[in-house]
């Protein structure tokens, strides 16, 4: 789909909302950019989704990092990343918190770190 299809559909659909929104109720219309494929690409902010990915990414890592500890193969950088990337998700998270931005903005530095460890680590 071309970029001019795509304004098309946008404008075609910017224009039924406006039809509708005079007799809708406010908060069933929603707004010309939240397309499908926009509301897809979108990062979750399910909180409960959220914790489950922390989860599942979080023992994946401390397995991972366990396994290299137990064999020898844990290097001093592995060690350094573990503390460092601690500590910059909590100042992230500390930030988000202060700025009232919202839970899921207050979890999700962890999550993104956890989720990056856990991939760089799964590739050996």
């Amino acid at each position: 789909m071309t970029a001019q299809n795509r304004l098309l559909l946008q404008s075609e659909r910017a224009k039924r909302i406006r039809e509708i929104a005079p007799r809708a109720k406010p908060e069933l219309v929603s707004p010309p950019r939240a397309s499908h494929f926009y509301c897809m690409s979108k990062r979750t902010r399910n909180i409960p989704a959220m914790m489950t990915q922390l989860t599942l990414s979080s023992w994946e890592t401390i397995f991972h990092r366990s396994v290299m500890m137990a064999q020898g193969t844990c290097s001093a950088a592995e060690y350094q990343r573990m503390v460092m990337e601690k500590a910059a998700a909590m100042q992230a998270s500390t930030m988000a918190l202060m700025t009232g931005r919202g839970n899921a903005a207050v979890l999700a530095p962890y999550l993104v770190r956890s989720r990056a460890n856990a991939r760089r680590l799964r590739r050996g």
